[in-house]
């Protein structure tokens, strides 16, 4: 517990840092993924507006991009990460590789979501004369926000899964805290407080992402 007492200001900053990359990543693949997960959906054949080639070249990059180890796709995204950010490690790279990650799940769990609209209720807008665009932002998306909130939860969880990871390129975070305060240097008080912390913010974020989706799911 000394030991523990002597790191609280890194084990703070450590937490700050987890959150920072969560809500970096989040935003960034949010709005990524759900752009590929929106493309892949809309340009389905017979969907609302069928293309082919961009329906193979969106497939195409899910496909060849989800699959990658993180491990491996921070160090494959370093010259991406040092373009945009100007430093390959860090917090912020870290958080950058995390969300660049994440867009390709995100995407596919859209798209997911938004196929399992009824298409009864889509073909119901179409008769109305919906166009195809009206169709996506006042039937398909909101019939299918309630399970696509509770797919973003469980991406949230996912990001703070990778966020320990991030401690390959520098990111910090409670999974960097744990593994050199705590692993390394042979300290399980340290390291199991770096664990509840994280189990902790799981478990908020499941809670808020399950009660919203179901207030949104009785509507």
């Amino acid at each position: 517990m000394d030991r523990l007492n002597e790191l609280w200001p890194e084990f703070w900053r450590a937490a700050l840092e987890t959150l920072y990359m969560t809500s970096f990543a989040l935003v960034l693949g949010g709005i990524l993924g759900t752009v590929i997960g929106v493309g892949l959906y809309v340009t389905r054949p017979g969907s609302l507006l069928h293309n082919r080639a961009v329906n193979g070249l969106l497939e195409l990059l899910v496909n060849f991009f989800r699959p990658i180890p993180f491990v491996i796709f921070i160090f494959v995204l370093q010259p991406v990460t040092r373009e945009v950010v100007g430093i390959g490690i860090g917090t912020t790279a870290g958080a950058f590789a995390i969300g660049i990650a994440a867009a390709f799940a995100i995407g596919r769990i859209v798209e997911q979501h938004l196929v399992s609209v009824s298409p009864g209720v889509i073909e119901a807008a179409r008769s109305m004369g919906a166009g195809p665009w009206r169709i996506l932002f006042t039937v398909a998306i909101p019939e299918s926000l309630g399970p696509l909130i509770l797919g973003y939860t469980f991406i949230v969880v996912a990001l703070i899964d990778m966020t320990a990871m991030a401690g390959v390129v520098g990111g910090g975070g409670l999974g960097a805290f744990a593994q050199i305060y705590g692993f390394r240097k042979f300290e399980p008080v340290v390291m199991w407080a770096a664990i509840i912390l994280i189990v902790v913010f799981v478990h908020l974020i499941q809670l808020l992402g399950t009660k919203l989706a179901r207030v949104i799911m009785r509507r």
